[in-house]
This record gives structure tokens, sequence and C-alpha cells, in this order.
């Protein structure tokens, strides 16, 4: 899918812009891609102009909501097919998404994508070749590209979800000159495609499944065993479990997938907010 390059508005942005129209201003410097960039935009009494375009003031936003230009109007980042898929503002920027009001990244301290920055230095990628199991947003993908990866496999289950990447400026372009044609995304369930992987023919891995609720197919024993067929011996992974409470779920889901790596030929230690296993 072709990557969207309109603006992308928020509720504070869109105030910000008919603010300055208001104040007699005749341009408004700021962001119009979730803080990727800044430039000037110039106003006009009924549009404002963008990039070479014209935009109708929008009105009426609302809180926590991501919206582009649908071609006809501003429209919510967001589908319903069975559950609510949602792009989500943060402070820092680089958006979170959301599955039925729950949030799939965590934003709380940092942005995700330095969240995402630090976990994939665990594995170490530059030069290698690396199996990015869940892809979401993509910004495990994008830090291994920055960081110099020579190629990563991506997988991502839900359709909406790769619309949404589509939709993100921090979400990588498998297209895009950056990438290099390093970035491989696939729209796939990684728990079946994986059979087709070969053997010990990936250097690193990354799997930042849903919670265990959610999909506990992604924590099984046999997928870890997946794991450990097609990584390469000495080979990294890290694996985010979150901190759910023990106290109300019952679980030590950390503890526990500590254990599947270790049964499936993996040494496993806690590390940040998952686990980081080396291949033995």
């Amino acid at each position: 899918m072709p990557h969207y390059s309109g603006p992308l508005l928020t509720r504070p942005i869109a105030e910000a812009l008919l603010a300055a129209r208001d104040a007699g201003m005749g341009e408004w410097l700021g962001s119009l891609d979730l803080a990727r960039s800044k430039g000037d935009t110039q106003l006009q009494a009924d549009a404002w102009q963008w990039r070479g375009r014209h935009y109708p003031y929008p009105h009426a936003l609302k809180d926590r909501t991501i919206y582009y230009w649908d071609g006809n109007e501003f429209a919510p980042v967001s589908r319903y097919a069975g559950s609510l898929i949602k792009l989500i503002p943060t402070e820092w920027g680089a958006p979170t998404f959301e599955i039925d009001g729950i949030k799939m990244l965590p934003t709380s301290k940092e942005s995700p994508f330095e969240d995402a920055r630090r976990k994939v230095a665990l594995v170490e990628p530059r030069g290698k070749v690396v199996l990015d199991t869940c892809g979401g947003l993509g910004y495990f993908a994008a830090c291994c590209l920055e960081a110099g990866v020579t190629r990563i496999h991506s997988f991502e289950k839900n359709a909406d979800v790769l619309w949404l990447r589509t939709l993100n400026p921090w979400s990588p372009d498998p297209d895009a000159t950056a990438s290099g044609g390093r970035l491989q995304l696939a729209h796939a369930d990684v728990s079946q495609a994986i059979a087709q992987i070969a053997d010990a023919s990936v250097d690193a891995l990354l799997h930042d499944p849903p919670r265990f609720g959610i999909a506990g197919e992604l924590y099984s024993q046999a997928l870890y065993d997946q794991f450990a067929r097609v990584l390469r011996r000495g080979g990294r992974l890290f694996h985010y479990t979150g901190s759910p409470n023990k106290l109300t779920s019952g679980r030590d889901v950390p503890r526990e997938v500590e254990k599947r790596l270790d049964k499936a030929g993996f040494k496993a230690q806690l590390a940040l907010d998952g686990v980081l296993a080396t291949r033995c």
C-alpha cells in the first residue's frame, strides 16, 4: 500500500491554525506530520496551504484522535471491523495505537519510538538478518533500519494495522529509498508463516505480541520451538511481555516466558519489560 503524504491534524494543531488565522497572521510555523518535520503553512481566510495544496480549516476535532485528508474532509485515522483500531497521538510525536481501547505501545514515560530503540539495541541488529514477528506500527523495523540491519523480515497479521502504518509518518515504508529494499513486510500470521522460514537463517529476533489474554498462541511452547529452529546459535531474541499485574491475573507471564524459552533451547533472562534470550 502506498504511504500517505498529506497533512495530519490533531485538535491542538487545528486550534493553533485557527488561532493564527484569527490573529491576522499570514503563516503558521509548526508540524503537520506528527513532529517528523516543521515548516511554514500559508494561511488564508477560508483555507490554508501546505506543500502546494489547499485545505479547509477543520472544526470540532476530538481529543486523542489523529485526522488525515481523505480527499473530501479530515477523517479520523481509525477503522472498525469487529474491533476498533485507532492511531493515538502522544506528546512525543510518534503515535501509539489502540485496539478496542487497549493501548498497544507504552507511552507513559517516553516516546514509543525511543522505547523501541532501546529494545532493538539489545539484539544488536547491525549487519544482521532480523525476524520481526509482530510488526505493529513498525517501530522495531524502523529502529533496525536506522541501526544498519542487513535485512529485516516483518510480519503483521492485522490488515487494519497495516493500513495505520500507511498513514503514520513514523512507520517505515518498505518501498521508500531510505529502506533500501532491506524491509520485507508481509501480511501474515507469524505463528503459521514461520514454518516456511529456513533453519538457522535468522541472526536476531524481535517478538512484540499483544498481551497473553488476546493472543495466547504467540506465547506457546510450539512457537518458541520454531524460534529456536530459525535462529542461529548465539543469536539473540527480545520478547516483549509488559508487566502484567500478578495479583489480578494470577500469572507471572515474564517468568513463564523465560522458562519456555529455556526449554526451547535458549538461555533467557528478564530484561527491560520483557525477556532477552540467546540461542544455545
